[in-house]
C-alpha cells in the first residue's frame, strides 16, 4: 500500500528547510487530525544523500540534541548533496517522554518495514522504509539507553552477510571516532531500522550515547563530533578529517551475552559500567518486595566480557534485561 504520509518541504528543493511530515489521526479529540513529525532538509546541490534520525524511542535525548546542534553549524553553500533530518522521528513517544508511542504502544524499532494501512507506529516505519531510505545513500539512527538502561557510549553497525556493505558500515563505524565500536553480530530482531537498511543496502550505523531517560552531556559531544566527521567521510563537507586514535572493536555474539532477571524485585547490581568479567561471573542479585526472610536470588553472567549496558531503574521483574555483554576483537 502507498504511504498515506506526506511532507512539507520539498525535498528536491535546495537550501534549508524544515517542516513536517504529516501522518491522518482520526481520534476522538480531532475527527481529521495528523500526527507531525519535524523534519530538516539541508541541500546544498549534486551529492549523496544522508539520512539522519533520532528519537526513535521517546525517552533517548542525545542523539536528537546532537543532530539538533549539528544543523545549526551548517549552511547550504557547506554542502555537497543532501542532508535529511528527523531528530524527533517517533514524535508520539518523544513528546510523551516514553519508549514505546501513546498513540498505540507500538516499539518503532521493532516495526520495519512498516505497514501504511496499521497504526501510526507502522506507518512511520513504512515511511522511512518506502520513502526515505531508497533517497538515502547512508543512514545513521542515534539511539541511547532510555529510562530503562544505562549504557557505555559507543557507535555500532550491524552484520548483515553482504561482505562489501558491512565493509563500508564498518569503515564509516571507524571514521565517527568513538572509543568503542560495537558490532551487533547477533541480531535479536529483524524488525530494527538498520536491518531495514541493510535490506535494502544501504550503508548504516548505529549507537548508544546515553541512557537512564537523561541528557548525557558527553554523548551529545561524541555524537555530534562523530557526525561532521560522516559528512566528511561520506562526501558531503569538503573539511579536512582530523585524525584520532582508532576506537576499540566489540561484538555481541549472541543472547548469550545477555542477563534476563529469573525472578522479581530490586536489583542490586555487583557490576559496574565498563567492567570486565568472567563466564559464569556473579552480575548482581534480585531481592524479594514481599518476603523479608527470602534470600535474594543470584544473577549470573554466562559469558565473558565488557559490562556494556545495566538496568537502570532499581524495581525489575522476571525477564527484564538486566545486562549484556561485548567482546573485544582485533579491529
Amino acid at each position: 500500500m502507498t504511504t498515506q504520509m506526506w511532507a512539507t518541504v520539498d525535498y528536491d528543493r535546495p537550501g534549508f528547510q524544515t517542516g513536517d511530515i504529516c501522518l491522518p489521526h482520526s481520534v476522538h479529540r480531532s475527527a481529521y487530525g495528523v500526527l507531525t513529525i519535524p523534519v530538516a532538509v539541508l541541500s546544498g546541490g549534486p551529492g549523496p544523500t544522508v539520512l539522519l534520525t533520532g528519537g526513535t524511542h521517546g525517552d533517548e535525548y542525545e542523539g536528537p540534541l546532537a543532530i539538533r546542534r549539528l544543523l545549526r553549524t551548517l549552511t547550504p553553500d557547506q554542502v555537497r548533496g543532501r542532508i535529511i533530518a528527523l531528530p524527533m522521528l517517533n514524535s508520539p513517544a518523544f513528546r510523551a517522554g516514553l519508549r514505546t508511542s501513546p498513540e498505540d504502544g507500538g516499539n518503532l524499532n521493532r516495526a520495519y518495514p512498516g505497514d501504511a494501512s496499521s497504526g501510526p507506529t507502522a506507518a512511520i516505519a513504512h515511511y522511512v522504509s518506502t520513502v526515505l531510505l531508497p533517497m538515502s545513500d547512508f543512514f545513521h539512527d542515534l539511539h541511547a539507553g532510555g529510562a530503562s538502561l544505562q549504557y557505555l557510549p559507543f557507535v555500532s553497525m550491524r552484520r548483515s552477510n553482504d561482505a562489501e556493505l558491512d565493509a563500508s558500515s564498518l569503515e564509516a563505524a571507524r571514521v565517527f571516532g568513538s572509543n568503542r565500536i560495537l558490532v551487533w553480530d547477533h541480531s535479536p530482531d529483524p524488525r530494527l531500522s538498520t536491518a531495514e537498511a541493510n535490506r535494502q543496502r544501504v550503508p548504516s550505523l548505529g549507537g548508544e550515547f546515553g541512557g537512564g531517560g537523561s541528557v548525557s552531556r558527553a554523548g551529545i559531544e561524541i555524537a555530534e563530533r562523530g557526525l561532521r566527521r560522516l559528512l566528511v567521510h561520506w562526501g558531503l563537507l569538503g573539511e579536512p578529517l582530523e585524525q584520532v586514535p582508532p576506537g576499540k572493536c566489540y561484538r555481541v555474539a549472541g543472547r548469550d551475552d545477555y542477563v534476563y532477571a529469573t525472578s522479581s524485585g530490586v536489583f542490586e547490581p555487583l557490576v559496574d559500567l565498563g567492567d570486565r568479567v568472567a563466564a559464569g561471573a556473579l552480575c548482581g542479585r534480585i531481592w524479594s518486595i514481599d518476603d523479608l526472610a527470602t534470600v535474594p536470588v543470584d544473577q549470573f553472567f554466562r559469558n565473558g566480557g565488557t559490562v556494556f549496558c545495566l538496568r537502570h531503574p532499581g524495581l525489575a521483574q522476571r525477564g527484564d534485561c538486566l545486562a549484556h555483554l561485548a567482546s573485544e576483537f582485533p579491529s
